[in-house]
């Protein structure tokens, strides 16, 4: 198994997408990047898990599920690192391979003397790119591949043939 922990905050910070989205709307930059992170779990089927941090919010850790993608908010006064470093103690065995998204120098080398892997906010966000652009050709590839009909049919009467095919009236 494959686990990806990402620093969420590092992630916003450093792609340009998100920063533009955070300068106005914090939420909507935190949401995306979940939903980035749920496409990239659809296409490479590994564990995600975001880490955001609640430092300086009085809270108890939060943690739920998203578009598959679990979702953490650290406990007041704990850092996303420390909580990426427990998560990263408690998920690492022979069996599973864990990469942390951060591009935090201390952190990249904290987590790696513990055994796991690292990738770079600039490295993860090339990867989910180029994921972007092969569902783009899939899809692309998915079109061309529908069977035509031998007569032109307008595009009423494929609806309605449509409709008759799944038994909708």
């Amino acid at each position: 198994m494959i686990v990806l922990v990402v620093d969420g905050y590092n992630m916003i910070g450093d792609w340009p997408e998100l920063q533009r989205l955070s300068e106005k709307d914090f939420e909507a930059a935190r949401n995306r990047l979940v939903e980035m992170l749920a496409e990239y779990q659809a296409y490479v089927g590994h564990r995600v898990i975001v880490v955001f941090d609640a430092y300086t919010v009085r809270d108890v850790e939060r943690n739920y599920n998203h578009l598959k993608v679990e979702v953490i908010f650290t406990k007041e006064k704990e850092t996303a690192d420390e909580k990426i470093e427990k998560l990263v103690k408690q998920i690492m065995n022979v069996k599973t391979k864990v990469y942390v998204a951060t591009s935090d120098y201390a952190e990249q080398w904290t987590i790696f003397s513990r055994g796991a892997l690292r990738k770079s906010a600039r490295e993860l966000l090339i990867e989910i790119q180029a994921i972007d652009i092969d569902i783009q050709k899939d899809l692309k590839k998915q079109v061309e591949l529908q069977p035509k009909a031998k007569i032109p049919l307008s595009e009423d009467v494929l609806k309605t043939f449509e409709k008759w095919r799944r038994g909708d009236k």
